[in-house]
């Protein structure tokens, strides 16, 4: 049984859809300031894998727009809370109009998982730490685990990725949530879409198929 570590049903369902054996569960862990989405969700994962005591699944996700490098990008829902989506949609849009370019966004998401055991090598990226993998050889990581000595700070974590690529429109649609209605993809914005179409492109659902492959073979 695999923990996901989130108060969101959707994200749960959307799990479902390509994990058998996924729960729900609650707990705060803490969401550390970085640039990327990655050292944020594997800080949450090994606090999470310490409380459960078994695999778990940490996501954190963010809109990237192209003409601000990337911001709000991991900023993303306390910009939400302070700035506004609307507002965040009329500053990339006015720029782009200012420069000529189009207004290019993307949704990433970062799925880490952990489980107290050690990964071997694969394309997918691996985090192990700030104290672990400095000193040990890629061959060590390969095969490293969890021992007496290494704590659960220090436990490897295995990075998937997911995007959707698309641009920052008028916000158009009364579904979803969050970026939705000003972040449109292949003609229609994801507050437009149905559950189950936003689900099929979701960055969070591309970074669930390619974890599920691997899981599969786990």
């Amino acid at each position: 049984m695999i923990s996901y570590v989130t108060t969101n049903d959707g994200k749960v369902r959307e799990a479902r859809e390509y994990l058998a054996d996924v729960r729900a569960v609650d707990f705060d862990y803490t969401e550390i300031q970085a640039a990327e989405l990655g050292p944020i969700a594997a800080h949450g994962a090994r606090e999470a894998f310490a409380h459960v005591g078994g695999p778990v699944l940490v996501d954190d996700a963010g809109l990237f727009v192209d003409g601000f490098d990337g911001f709000p990008g991991p900023y993303s829902a306390y910009v939400e809370h302070t700035l506004g989506v609307d507002r965040v949609g009329d500053i990339a849009r006015r720029r782009a109009e200012e420069t000529g370019e189009t207004p290019r966004a993307q949704f990433r998401c970062v799925l880490a998982y952990c489980d107290g055991e050690g990964f071997a090598a694969t394309p997918d990226a691996v985090d192990y730490g700030d104290r672990r993998g400095h000193d040990l050889s890629a061959e060590d990581r390969g095969t490293a685990s969890t021992t007496d000595s290494i704590d659960a700070g220090d436990v490897p974590v295995k990075l998937f990725a997911g995007v959707v690529r698309g641009r920052i429109v008028e916000p158009r649609g009364e579904g979803g949530f969050g970026y939705d209605p000003v972040f449109e993809h292949d003609g229609s914005t994801l507050a437009e879409m149905s559950a189950a179409e936003k689900n099929a492109i979701s960055h969070r659902g591309r970074a669930l198929a390619t974890f599920a492959e691997f899981y599969a073979e786990r």
